[in-house]
């Protein structure tokens, strides 16, 4: 028998429908029952490709007499993390304010009527284990606590409101703090952290502090920067984290070598790294497992990750099955080799090839299984290649050259009945998330503009196309796509990643030598829509939800601290810069400003938690517009100067090459090569800065 949860179309929202749990849906009626009845919410938040709520709903939510003591006692909600991002950030915020740490599953109970968190957790066995209490057990002590201790309830509810309610408020923003030697603090806070050696486990991308790394490198006085960046560069492309028999990035790896991953593939982690890459290419960093990685991604993009009608899916599980007959499935099923099965596969040259090049052994390296970690950056022997093919055609069924496409597992069920020529895949979350589709489309501008890859700008042009056709309803932007039904009102983050998306889109357009501003004309039209709805009149910054889609919220959040993807208020700064630039309209460097300025005590006191922050006061120090004609545009782009946006004019004065603008200033105009890149260098701060 199912429940509420099979009407859904979130695809982890409908892995739990055929649980015992009555679940609900975040809905007022939900809210209202709660109230009604006096039940505490059981608040469980996570998504699909998620290992351990994969796990926890195959047990606990899977559990009878949990699920009997939880529809009795109180009002069980289910949400998608990926589709309601607000609701997250308020709880898992509490979580961790809680238990000094976070992450998914996500449980959470909350009073009813208020909403306010007073106990929670992420994964809960249903028997006690890992140092942890039994599910059955937490459910009969909160329940107790509920209904027994109310004056302790009280101070618990109280003091966590007041926690939250102080969160979204900042200290008083200090003047004159916008300045190159606070730029300075951020990179080099970032480097410390990305380049650090006792971080331990596990080892995630964290592109943000990366990104501002490798633009902090063009400094002269960061030589640690670039060090720090192409170390990361070299743990992504050489690291377990990637697929190298099939291309695409995972989540994390479990440990702090960057051996074993946890096998889940995210569409934001790929987008972000492929824009990553292209970067430390254009910056001098020009490792052959840059490019492999970069061009590997791309084609599992292409293959797995498209839809028709040329939107990009989210996710691939971490978990498949190993046999139709299993019940559960395994994690890494789909991507691990056992050794035998290498033997097997391989000839003796071409095993002794992929030895040479990547770790293997007969022990393997993740439970008697082999993850391909590789030994260095450098190119792969034609036999290793030869090998890594072979892997490829007895994971698919099908060599490398033979698919286009690779149809998704939609479910479970559908993993497992269905006859794939290869191993069972894991299953795909097919939705269409503006924020991760956007991430990716700049990805894919990025490796078109430094690689000319024309496969990248195609697949960048039809998901930029599919979300400015399918995404406003009524007037309104919207966040997701189900199979052509666009749903839930768009968030800060889904504005800022797609306005990022359509200007990086128009520098490419630029390096193409086009002159039309199809895309420009787009991202104001977005941004005037952004600034209607989300804009902080009273604060600065951009809140995470519409204030008409903000009603079932117990705070409104500005985000600003980065996680696995930038925080939207930093983006939007930068987005502001450019748009000023590009329109000579001062009020987007005002708003850019203003932003910058709210936050800067954030920036002062905690520079590790906002590099996206920093990478908004770089293109408020250094942006620099640069109008010159579509040949030496195109001649710019090969150089790294990521503070630029062109402006390519048909003609320029006789006898000039090109005009430069900073900030509110122009240059003389630059009448040799020499000249200008004298200038652009000069405004992007590539001479020392006097700290």
């Amino acid at each position: 028998m199912t429940n509420r949860l099979s009407q859904s179309e979130s695809l982890y929202l409908r892995k739990h429908a055929e649980n015992p749990i009555d679940w609900w849906p975040w809905c007022e009626e939900a809210l209202n029952k709660a109230k009604t009845e006096d039940k505490p919410i059981f608040l469980s938040i996570g998504y699909s490709s998620c290992h351990w709520c994969t796990v926890m709903e195959g047990e606990a939510f899977s559990n009878e007499a949990i699920a009997h003591y939880m529809n009795a006692n109180f009002v069980p909600i289910k949400v998608d993390r990926e589709e309601r991002p607000d609701i997250d950030s308020i709880y898992m915020q509490a979580l961790q304010a809680m238990t000094g740490q976070g992450g998914w599953p996500l449980n959470i109970f909350l009073t009813p009527g208020d909403r306010i968190p007073f106990y929670g957790g992420t994964y809960f066995p249903v028997e006690p284990r890992f140092g942890r209490p039994g599910f059955i057990e937490v459910l009969q002590g909160i329940q107790n606590f509920y209904q027994v201790e109310k004056e302790k309830l009280q101070g618990v509810t109280q003091e966590m409101f007041g926690l939250l309610q102080r969160s979204t408020l900042l200290p008083q923003a200090p003047k004159n703090i916008l300045t190159d030697a606070l730029l300075q603090t951020g990179i080099e806070t970032s480097s410390q952290i990305i380049d650090r050696k006792d971080m331990g486990s596990p080892s995630f991308p964290m592109i943000p502090y990366a990104d501002l790394v490798v633009q902090g490198s063009r400094f002269p006085s960061q030589e640690e920067a670039k060090i720090a960046a192409k170390q990361r560069g070299d743990d992504l492309a050489s690291g377990g984290i990637y697929d190298h028999v099939a291309g695409g990035f995972h989540r994390y790896t479990v440990d702090a070598t960057w051996t074993v991953p946890h096998f889940e593939k995210m569409l934001y982690d790929n987008g972000q790294i492929l824009d990553y890459l292209a970067s430390l290419w254009n910056a001098g960093m020009e490792e052959p497992a840059y490019l492999r990685a970069v061009e590997g991604t791309i084609a599992w993009l292409q293959r797995e990750m498209v839809s028709p009608q040329g939107y990009f899916y989210a996710a691939q599980d971490a978990d498949s099955f190993a046999t139709p007959e299993e019940i559960e499935p395994e994690e890494g099923a789909f991507c691990v080799w056992k050794y035998a099965e290498l033997e097997q596969l391989l000839d003796p040259a071409e095993l002794a090839a992929l030895q040479a090049d990547f770790t293997v052994s007969s022990t393997g390296n993740f439970e008697g299984n082999n993850v391909l970690q590789r030994r260095s950056a450098g190119k792969l022997s034609e036999m290793s290649e030869k090998a890594l093919s072979r892997l490829f055609l007895a994971r698919y069924g099908e060599s490398l050259g033979a698919i286009d496409t690779f149809p998704p597992a939609r479910d479970n069920q559908e993993a497992k009945t269905k006859q794939w020529k290869g191993r069972i895949p894991a299953v795909t979350d097919t939705k269409m998330i503006v924020a991760w589709n956007s991430l990716m489309i700049s990805g894919l501008a990025r490796v078109y503009q430094v690689f000319k890859n024309p496969i990248a700008w195609e697949l960048a042009k039809n998901a930029t196309q599919f979300i400015l056709k399918h995404q406003w309803i009524e007037g309104r932007f919207h966040r997701l796509n189900y199979e052509g039904k666009a749903r839930v009102l768009a968030q800060s983050e889904d504005y800022a990643l797609f306005i990022k998306a359509l200007l990086d889109c128009d520098r490419a357009s630029a390096v193409m030598g086009e002159t039309g501003g199809i895309w420009r004309e787009e991202a104001i039209r977005v941004q005037e829509e952004f600034d209607e709805f989300l804009w902080s009149l009273e604060m600065g910054g951009y809140y995470n939800a519409p204030m008409d889609a903000s009603e079932d919220l117990l705070i409104r959040e500005r985000s600003y601290i980065d996680n696995a993807t930038p925080a939207a208020n930093g983006i939007a700064a930068a987005n502001l810069v450019r748009l000023g630039l590009l329109t000579d309209n001062t009020h987007y460097l005002e708003q850019a400003e203003a932003i910058l300025q709210a936050f800067s005590p954030i920036m002062e006191q905690s520079p590790q938690a906002c590099p996206s922050l920093f990478l908004g006061l770089d293109w408020y120090l250094h942006s620099t517009l640069i109008r010159t004609t579509g040949d030496r545009v195109s001649q710019l782009a090969v150089r790294y100067f990521p503070k630029s946006v062109y402006q390519v004019e048909e003609k320029v004065p006789e006898d000039a090459i090109g005009l430069i603008c900073k900030g509110l200033a122009c240059l003389p105009t630059a009448h040799s090569w020499e000249q200008l890149l004298t200038q652009i260098e000069k405004c992007h701060g590539i001479a020392e800065i006097s700290r």
